[in-house]
């Protein structure tokens, strides 16, 4: 991890904020959505554990500080700040939502209190790594919802926008329900099912079709799924089952699916495989498999990669990272932003989650025994208080989050404490 993979004006920042004497000053920064992209009904917080590594491991080393130093931005930096950066740490405080948890705009799924020089670095890693993963955890729960129980598999890496995002888009995706992914390092580093067996290159190295198939069952034994459209996918299937078992199924790559789909499924059936699956691929979305399963297409498991690693029809989200408190000197100050469209509201916030609502508050509020509190301590004076859950265990949580609530027409509201405090520093501001 290097402390480098930040925006430079957080570095120039810290070092104005050393020469400003600030370094005792204590800040409250939320991370939030300020809108959800179009067609999103809500986000699911993911990303966490590599926040988590990123705010435990965050260190400058001396070449990086060398680096700093011949910036010309740096000219004017007193000599103490390159010392304060060799002893640098994060020793301030993380509040997250659990990942897994649906989540809505302008509701913090982060809150970092800590040194402002510390609160303000970690900024840019913190948008990219969890607005990232949210965006495409959001995507799969789609893609899954629209499936309909049959299982879906991340297959984007080779579309993702470099390999680090396809290894977490297949977390991301494993977290809001889909089965797996193809990508191997993700299936190593976060111990969640991989898949995949051959490619048409396989097919058409060998002189044969049925030859490549043949080859490939003798490698693969249960586990074999043969691509059939390599020429006629209608004979690719007959030359599977003629080969009879062990198979588990076919994958269909092109052409009219929903046709394709039922002609293959009379193959497999008529010639002893009823178990046998049926795997389609070939650009899907959520969009196009709620028309293959309303056409009444038989299709088993759904391969989607671009769409899905890449969140093609919404790419980007609005994650902002705001100042909401300061305190220096003794005294505590409640920050906000008045620009059009960029509101902020001041103050720490918690997130409480009823069966219909959701009130975000004052986080030194209470409410009643029903809402949960979704803004958990995970980090505490620079020190992670317990074992983060598994990339399984925030598949689990997520499906069952989903199933408490109706995010459609689950409402937002900020309770009448919150509202008082903005409308008190509102009047100050306007002073």
């Amino acid at each position: 991890m290097t402390a480098l993979q930040t925006d430079l004006y957080q570095l120039t920042m810290a070092s104005g904020y050393f020469a400003e004497s600030k370094t005792a000053d204590r800040a409250v920064f939320e991370l939030f959505i300020r809108r959800l992209p179009e067609q999103r009904e809500y986000l699911i917080a993911a990303g966490l554990p590599q926040a988590v590594e990123y705010l435990l491991d965050l260190h400058f080393t001396e070449d990086q500080i060398q680096y700093l130093q011949s910036l010309a931005q740096f000219r004017n930096a007193l000599p103490g700040f390159w010392d304060y950066l060799r002893e640098f740490r994060f020793t301030g405080d993380l509040f997250a939502m659990r990942e897994g948890t649906p989540f809505f705009a302008g509701e913090p799924i982060v809150t970092v209190r800590a040194p402002i020089i510390e609160a303000q670095l970690v900024e840019t890693y913190l948008l990219g790594m969890l607005g990232f993963q949210s965006l495409i955890a959001a995507k799969a729960s789609r893609v899954v919802a629209a499936a309909e129980g049959r299982a879906v598999v991340e297959f984007g890496t080779r579309r993702a926008h470099g390999p680090e995002a396809g290894r977490l888009a297949g977390r991301a995706a494993y977290i809001a329900g889909c089965a797996g992914t193809s990508n191997v390092e993700a299936g190593y580093r976060f111990h969640i099912p991989v898949f995949g067996t051959s490619a048409h290159s396989w097919v058409l190295a060998f002189e044969e079709e049925t030859e490549s198939f043949r080859a490939l069952q003798k490698l693969l034994g249960d586990g074999t799924v043969y691509l059939i459209d390599s020429y006629d996918t209608l004979e690719g299937a007959r030359r599977a089952v003629s080969l009879g078992p062990p198979m588990w199924g076919v994958r269909l790559d092109s052409g009219d699916l929903v046709s394709l789909s039922k002609q293959v499924r009379q193959i497999l059936d008529e010639a002893g495989f009823p178990n046998a699956k049926i795997m389609a691929t070939s650009d899907l979305n959520e969009y196009r498999i709620r028309e293959l399963l309303t056409a009444g297409a038989p299709i088993d498991v759904f391969g989607v990669g671009t769409e899905l690693a890449t969140s093609a029809d919404a790419p980007a989200v609005s994650a902002v990272y705001k100042l909401v408190e300061l305190e220096a000197n003794g005294e505590k100050r409640y920050i906000a932003k008045y620009s059009p469209e960029k509101q902020t509201l001041p103050g720490a916030k918690q997130v409480f989650r009823f069966a219909s609502k959701d009130v975000v508050g004052c986080s030194s509020e209470c409410m009643e025994s029903s809402a949960e509190a979704l803004l958990r301590p995970v980090i505490i004076g620079g020190q992670l208080i317990e074992p983060l859950p598994s990339a399984t265990e925030a598949r689990d949580h997520c499906r069952e989050a989903l199933a408490r609530i109706q995010p459609a027409s689950h409402a937002i509201e900020y309770s009448s404490r919150l509202l008082d405090l903005a409308e008190q520093h509102n009047r100050k501001f306007a002073q």
